[in-house]
């Protein structure tokens, strides 16, 4: 069986990646990358330098969504990922990226405070308004337990990733529907194990200024 390993830092996106593979459930390796100068091996694998990566034998994964899809389709658990002729499928990539395209870029503008009154804005971001990604996120989870109905899949470890992410930040409203969704995904086994992981990992790699930040 080919080997995975995931390149990563316990302060990073990283961290979406863990709590999938920790669903998963198979054996895997990691290596830490710390902040700095990247080390050329390292590049080789991600020339943009980022983390998350993952390997398994030959093939190269980054990008926490790409990651989290290739997972539950390479290892086939019962649920993380609706089968190719399953009805629920369209669903599920379509709230895998969403989360990955306009919540995530709207939540980044809104948290380093880009919103624009341009009346060209909501034609030209790809995301429309910040309220249009909100409301739009709140109809989609009231009402279900996950984001694909009654199963839990990889789409809501990396949307509620997000989630969880933004409400702990105050980007993202406190409103009970959000609070809810969080709090079911929070209690997963899986998800506890994997911030236990990086939460001890983070001791010893911490992220840089967080001295000054008394952290």
């Amino acid at each position: 069986m080919s080997t995975l390993t995931f390149y990563t830092h316990p302060m990073s996106r990283g961290r979406i990646a863990r709590w999938m593979l920790e669903e998963v459930g198979q054996p895997y390796d990691t290596v830490v990358i710390d902040y700095g100068p990247r080390d050329p091996a390292f590049m080789a694998l991600n020339p943009m330098g980022k983390v998350p990566a993952l390997t398994h034998g030959e093939v190269v994964v980054t990008e926490c969504a790409a990651i989290c899809a290739y997972l539950a389709d390479t290892f086939e658990r019962p649920g993380l990922a609706p089968a190719l002729d399953d009805p629920a499928r369209g669903a599920y990539l379509r709230w895998m990226f969403f989360a990955a395209g306009p919540l995530e870029a709207a939540m980044v503008n809104e948290a380093l405070g880009l919103r624009s009154d341009d009346e060209r804005a909501p034609s030209i971001l790809g995301y429309g308004t910040v309220e249009q990604v909100i409301d739009t996120l709140e109809g989609a989870l009231d009402g279900v337990e996950y984001i694909v109905g009654d199963r839990f899949s990889a789409a809501d470890v990396y949307l509620g990733s997000h989630v969880i992410w933004h409400l702990t930040q105050g980007t993202l409203p406190e409103r009970p529907t959000f609070r809810a969704y969080a709090d079911r995904l929070m209690a997963r086994p899986a998800a506890i194990k994997a911030a236990q992981i990086d939460d001890e990992l983070l001791k010893l790699h911490p992220f840089p200024g967080m001295e000054e930040m008394g952290s």
